[in-house]
């Protein structure tokens, strides 16, 4: 009685033994489906925050931007890059900025000014970053003979900034903004001149693009400024 009670007992050691892990094996799956929706879940809200930011940032873009430019202003824009050499190129730089001015030759030669500040920056930086690889003598000099013609254009600028009490336009400072847009063309063509003179292989790596924009935008705007006199008399207005 005794053996049959003892094998009996293992019996039921073993049935339950045997049972344990069948209840582990069922609850894994279920386990798995959790951890998998708890995932998509969280995919689905990340998706949704960003979804939400791009519409907004969007929207903001939209609402910020500026509105078109009137049939006064291009014309004007038109009339005042009729005195340039190169006229296309002065009325898509102006026109392009989509900036809200007044349709006046002091107003558009300010715009043709930034322009002209704008594409020489990026040719200083295009070489600046040259002279790093190459420091050459002419491409050093070069390097600061755009930074002077950048100093001329940025100066011009500030002159057109009336403070208060004192008037935007007189012929002096007409002069003295024709005088310093003038030297930093010559600047910028004495820089490359150098370069050619050389022999420099540096030139083929300038951007012709940027190099052939930063020469028209400066002679824009010397042009313009040079005959501000008449500008302002074709549009019935007087020197300030």
């Amino acid at each position: 009685m005794n053996a049959i009670s003892i094998f009996r007992g293992y019996g039921k050691v073993n049935h339950l033994g045997d049972q344990t892990p069948d209840r582990r094996s069922s609850q894994r799956p279920l386990l798995t489906t959790i951890a998998i929706a708890a995932v998509v879940l969280l995919t689905l809200v990340i998706g949704s925050i960003l979804a939400a930011a791009v519409i907004r940032d969007y929207r903001e873009e939209e609402e910020t931007e500026s509105p078109p430019l009137s049939a006064e202003l291009l014309e004007s824009i038109k009339s005042v890059c009729s005195v340039t050499q190169f006229p296309d190129s002065c009325f898509t730089a102006i026109s392009s900025l989509n900036t809200s001015i007044k349709p006046d030759p002091e107003s558009i030669f300010k715009i043709s000014l930034r322009a002209a500040i704008a594409e020489l920056s990026n040719l200083s930086s295009s070489i600046n970053t040259l002279n790093g690889r190459n420091s050459a003598p002419a491409l050093q000099d070069c390097v600061t003979q755009l930074d002077d013609a950048l100093s001329r254009l940025n100066e011009s600028m500030s002159a057109m900034e009336a403070r208060p009490g004192e008037k935007t336009l007189t012929e002096a400072k007409i002069n003295d903004i024709q005088t310093w847009v003038s030297a930093a063309m010559t600047d910028q063509d004495t820089c490359f001149d150098g370069l050619e003179e050389t022999g420099s292989r540096v030139l083929n790596q300038v951007n012709h693009g940027i190099r052939q924009r930063s020469k028209e935008y400066i002679s824009n705007s010397l042009a313009i400024v040079a005959n501000m006199p008449l500008l302002l008399e074709k549009f019935g207005l007087k020197m300030h």
